[in-house]
C-alpha cells in the first residue's frame, strides 16, 4: 500500500484533494509545483562591491549635478531600503510564530482555544507560566516585536541574524483577512513604496515574478502605474544587459572610458546649442538627448568592470564569512534569489523590491511540513536583515500570504512537527502579516505621538479571544486595498513623512490623522538622505 510521507520536502509539490488542480501560474506557486522563480539563479551583476556605497572615481562636477535633473536615482533616492516577502498559499504567521493577543497587545492573551486554533498545544501557550522559573519560557523579544519561541520564522532568521543586529531590530503585527489560495489579493504594496519616495539607481522597483506587481499577489489596482512596473531578471545575460556598456570599455581602462563619454557630452551639448530643431519642444528634446548622454557616462562610471559586479563574490553574502556558506549557496535557489534581490535593494540600485517563495498551501495533515517552509523562509528574512547590518542601511521587511491556515488541535508529535498542531485546513479568518524593521542606530522606538500605550502600537490590531481576526480592528483588517495603505503610512512614518500621506494618497481610507496615528508602529529613524 502506498504510505502518505510523514511530511513533504521543501520543494515538494503539495497535492490537496479537496483543492482543483493547479492551473494558473499562481496555482503552481503556492502548491509548490513551480518556485517562486528567483531574481537570479546563479551569478548577477548585483555583487556591487564588498562596500558598495564606498565612493567610485565620481563623474565630473559638471555631469554629476545632471543627475537629479535627469532623473537618475542615487543610492536608492535617499529612502529606507523595502523588501517585502510573498509567500504563496496562506502561510501562517500568527500565533505560533508571531504572537497575536487582544485589544490591549500581543500579550493581552487569547484564550486556550484560540491558541489551539493556531497550532499551540496548551503548554506551549505564551500565557504559561514555568512552575520552576516562574518565568514565561514561550515569548521571545530578541527582535522587539514578540515572537513564539519556537517560532520557525524567528529560528531560522536567528540562523542568520548576529546578536548585535538583532539589538537594532523592532517590528509591528498587522491582523487582517485576506482570502485563502488566491493571487487575486491587492497585497503586494510595491506601487505604494514607489508613490512614497521609494526608488533605484539602476531600476525603480524588482520582483522574483513576470507580474505587474513582481509578485505573486496582485498589486490595488488604483496604485498600479506602468511606467514603474517591477523588472524580473532571471538569467545572467538579463542582468548584464541592464547597464551594458558597451565595447569603450575593455578597449580603454574604466576611467578613460568615462573621461571619453563625459567629453562626447559636452560636444553634443555644445552643438545642440546652435541647433534649432523648429520644434516647439526644442529645449525638452535637447534635454532628452543630453541626458541620455549623461546617463550613459554615469552607467559607465558605476559599472564598466562587471567582473566586480557578482554576489558571489561578496564576502558579505557567500563564503567563509559570509550569510550564506559555499555550500548553501550553491544548493538554494532561494537563497540565491534572496542574495540577488537584497544586494540589489539594500544597496539602492533598486528602490524596493518582492521575493516569492511557493508551497506555502501546507495544510498536508501534519505540522512539519509547514516548520521546514517557514524555517527556510525565516532564514532569507533574516539574511535580508543582516545583510543591512553589514551594509550600515536601514531596512523595512514586510511578510504576506494570501489566507492562512487552522488547526483542529491534533498534535504532531514528530522530531520536525516539534509536538505542535498540524494545519488542517485554510482559514482566512486566522491571518496577518508582520514587519520588521532594522535601525544601524539602535531599535526603532514604539510611536510616541498619542496616548495610546506603547504594546498597542506593535499590534495593529487584534485578535478575538478565539484566535480569529477582529474584521473593525483597523481598517485594513478586513481589507486588503487598505492594509496596503497602513504599510505604506507605516514606511512613510520612518521618514518622519506621515504628514504627507493625504497628498499622495489622496483617496486613503485610513481616516483622520488621530486614527492614523494608532496605526502607527515607529518613530522616526531617518531624517533626511541616508
Amino acid at each position: 500500500m502506498a504510505r502518505k510521507p510523514r511530511h513533504y520536502g521543501l520543494d515538494q509539490p503539495l497535492r490537496h484533494p479537496d483543492h482543483r488542480r493547479p492551473v494558473s501560474r499562481r496555482d503552481f506557486i503556492a502548491q509548490g509545483f513551480a518556485r517562486g522563480a528567483a531574481v537570479a539563479l546563479g551569478p548577477t551583476l548585483f555583487g556591487l562591491f564588498a562596500n558598495p556605497r564606498a565612493a567610485r572615481a565620481a563623474l565630473s562636477p559638471d555631469l554629476q549635478a545632471l543627475l537629479g535633473p535627469c532623473g537618475i536615482a542615487t543610492l536608492g533616492a535617499g529612502k529606507v531600503p523595502f523588501i517585502c516577502f510573498d509567500l504563496a498559499g496562506g502561510a501562517n504567521f500568527a500565533g505560533s510564530s508571531v504572537l497575536v493577543g487582544r485589544q490591549g497587545g500581543q500579550q493581552d492573551f487569547l484564550t486556550t482555544a484560540g491558541y489551539s486554533r493556531l497550532g499551540l498545544p496548551g503548554d506551549m501557550t505564551p500565557a504559561v507560566v514555568n512552575p520552576q522559573t516562574q518565568t514565561n519560557t514561550f515569548i521571545d523579544t530578541s527582535l522587539g516585536l514578540n515572537f513564539h519561541t519556537d517560532s520557525a520564522f524567528l529560528r531560522g532568521m536567528m540562523t542568520r541574524i548576529t546578536a548585535g543586529t538583532a539589538a537594532r531590530i523592532n517590528g509591528a503585527v498587522i491582523p487582517a483577512r485576506s482570502e485563502n489560495d488566491t493571487g487575486n489579493n491587492p497585497h503586494n504594496p510595491m506601487y505604494a513604496i514607489w508613490r512614497a519616495g521609494a526608488d533605484g539607481e539602476l531600476l525603480t522597483l524588482i520582483g522574483s515574478q513576470s507580474s505587474e506587481s513582481g509578485g505573486n499577489s496582485v498589486a490595488p489596482p488604483a496604485m498600479v502605474d506602468v511606467t514603474v512596473r517591477p523588472t524580473k531578471v532571471d538569467r545572467t545575460s538579463d542582468v548584464t544587459g541592464l547597464v551594458d556598456t558597451g565595447k569603450l570599455v575593455g578597449l580603454l581602462d574604466q576611467a578613460d572610458a568615462v573621461a571619453v563619454m563625459e567629453s562626447i557630452e559636452r560636444i553634443s551639448h555644445a552643438k545642440l546649442g546652435q541647433v534649432d530643431t523648429k520644434v516647439t519642444a526644442d529645449a525638452v528634446i535637447k534635454d532628452l538627448v543630453r541626458c541620455g548622454y549623461v546617463k550613459s557616462a554615469s552607467l559607465t562610471d558605476r559599472y564598466g568592470d562587471p567582473s566586480a559586479l557578482n554576489p558571489e563574490l561578496d564576502t558579505n553574502i557567500k563564503g567563509a564569512g559570509g550569510i550564506f556558506s559555499d555550500a548553501e549557496f550553491a544548493a538554494d535557489g532561494e537563497f540565491r534569489k534572496t542574495a540577488a534581490v537584497m544586494k540589489m535593494v539594500v544597496n539602492g540600485y533598486a528602490g524596493a523590491g518582492t521575493i516569492t517563495m511557493g508551497g506555502f498551501d501546507y495544510h498536508t495533515g501534519e505540522r512539519a511540513t509547514g516548520e521546514l517552509r517557514d524555517f527556510r523562509a525565516g532564514a532569507c528574512m533574516g539574511a535580508c536583515l543582516e545583510y543591512a547590518a553589514r551594509v550600515n542601511v536601514p531596512l523595512m521587511l514586510y511578510a504576506f500570504s494570501d489566507g492562512s491556515l487552522d488547526s483542529n488541535g491534533t498534535l504532531d508529535n514528530s522530531v520536525d512537527g516539534r509536538g505542535k498542531g498540524v494545519w488542517t485546513g485554510d482559514n482566512q479568518n486566522t491571518a496577518c502579516s508582520f514587519f520588521l524593521v532594522f535601525n544601524p542606530a539602535g531599535r526603532p522606538a514604539l510611536f510616541t505621538g498619542d496616548g495610546i500605550p506603547a504594546e498597542r502600537h506593535q499590534q495593529l490590531g487584534w485578535f478575538r479571544a478565539d484566535g480569529s481576526v477582529e474584521t473593525t480592528g483597523t481598517p485594513g483588517a478586513n481589507n486588503v486595498n487598505l492594509l496596503v495603505e497602513m504599510v505604506a503610512l507605516n514606511y512613510m512614518a520612518l521618514h518622519g513623512e506621515q504628514g504627507n500621506f493625504t497628498t499622495i494618497f489622496p483617496t486613503h481610507g485610513l481616516g483622520p490623522p488621530s486614527l492614523r496615528d494608532a496605526l502607527t508602529a515607529f518613530n522616526p529613524i531617518v531624517n533626511g538622505t541616508i
